[in-house]
């Protein structure tokens, strides 16, 4: 009996040990997150996102942001690196490039270059006859570890978020392992770079965001909407970067991914998670989330799956909101509007997904 005690304190002591000094990649930082208002107001509870139609992907998954290109075809990047290339309804599916990295958020410059945020490789343009090409991979001799998203400006110049300085894609262990070290640590060091084509060169134009993710150009030209997801916010940042960046739109009900220009004015964001209290709770508690980084994954407080995207204006009124609480395509990470669809897109979808832009 005494011997079976004293394994068991032994057992015990172990564990305790391991759950406070186990060494884990993350210095977490202590962030007092806002109360969730939950949805409520603008964000009230709604099925306006269930019953998706979809857009066979022939096997591919994971159409994380979709855009019509200059030649009226839509263009959509999966995993594996590739960039599909259809027709608007889905039809004549081809793969127009392949970058053997992973692109995620992406624009088209004035010559009708393809220009990617590939979260392995960087800024990436991609020519019309499918050549990649490296625009950028460091700035001021630091490697870009995570390239995001993209916006083109009518001058040529190019904006684009380098989500995490502290884990990268490439060597943190993929995608979304990167991105939960960085919303975990919360110490924000997200970025958001210019890169001028006619000098070849990127700049650092704001920086400090807890992972600085979609990323759009105001219509004057002069400001970015820029999601920092894990702050569950838009942050406004000035293009000169001459000023700091302001909260525009604050204590969202999840997790902000892609940030899009849509019709008549609109913005619109897709929620790739909803808030979790348990989670909110853990902002304040740097040592807990050491503890959870040691824990197994089942047990770490994830949110649940949720279809959610919404749409605002530059006055900061939220316009549209569409929900799915069942989470039949989870994960929506933006949306992409043309006269006659919305085109919702998700970061491990395995069809795209779209829906009549004229439905309730």
């Amino acid at each position: 009996m005494k011997k079976t005690v004293v394994t068991l304190a032994v057992i015990v002591l172990a564990l305790a040990a391991y759950l406070a000094f186990w060494p884990v990649p993350i210095e977490p930082v202590a962030w007092t997150a806002p109360t969730s208002t939950g949805y409520t107001g603008p964000h009230a509870k709604n099925e306006r996102l269930a019953k998706l139609q979809h857009i066979d992907l022939k096997g591919e998954s994971g159409p994380e942001h979709v855009a019509i290109g200059p030649d009226g075809k839509l263009y959509t990047a999966v995993e594996g690196g590739k960039i599909l290339r259809m027709n608007p309804d889905g039809s004549g599916q081809e793969v127009f490039a392949k970058t053997e990295g992973r692109v995620l958020g992406f624009d088209f410059d004035a010559a009708g270059n393809f220009i990617g945020a590939d979260a392995y490789l960087g800024l990436v343009s991609i020519a019309k006859d499918g050549k990649v090409t490296v625009l950028a991979d460091k700035v001021d001799g630091d490697p870009i570890r995570f390239a995001d998203a993209v916006a083109v400006a009518r001058n040529g110049r190019i904006y684009f978020t380098d989500a995490s300085t502290r884990f990268g894609a490439r060597d943190g262990g993929g995608i979304v392992e990167a991105s939960m070290m960085e919303v975990l640590e919360l110490s924000a060091s997200g970025r958001v770079l210019e890169y001028d084509p006619q000098g070849k060169k990127a700049r650092v134009i704001a920086k400090g965001f807890s992972f600085a993710n979609g990323i759009a150009l105001s219509e004057d030209q002069q400001s970015l909407f820029v999601a920092e997801t894990g702050k569950f916010r838009i942050m406004k940042v000035p293009v000169q970067g001459n000023a700091p960046a302001q909260v525009f739109l604050d204590n969202l009900p999840g997790y902000p991914d892609n940030v899009v220009r849509g019709l008549d004015g609109k913005i619109w964001v897709g929620l790739v998670k909803p808030r979790n209290a348990d989670a909110d709770q853990l902002s304040g508690k740097p040592m807990m989330r050491k503890v959870i980084m040691r824990l197994p994954r089942a047990l770490w407080p994830i949110p649940k799956d949720q279809g959610h995207v919404f749409a605002f204006t530059e006055d900061g009124k939220v316009v549209a909101d569409l929900q799915d609480p069942a989470g039949g395509y989870p994960e929506t990470t933006s949306v992409t509007e043309t006269a006659g669809r919305l085109y919702i897109q998700g970061l491990h979808g395995k069809t795209l997904a779209w829906r009549a832009r004229s439905a309730d």
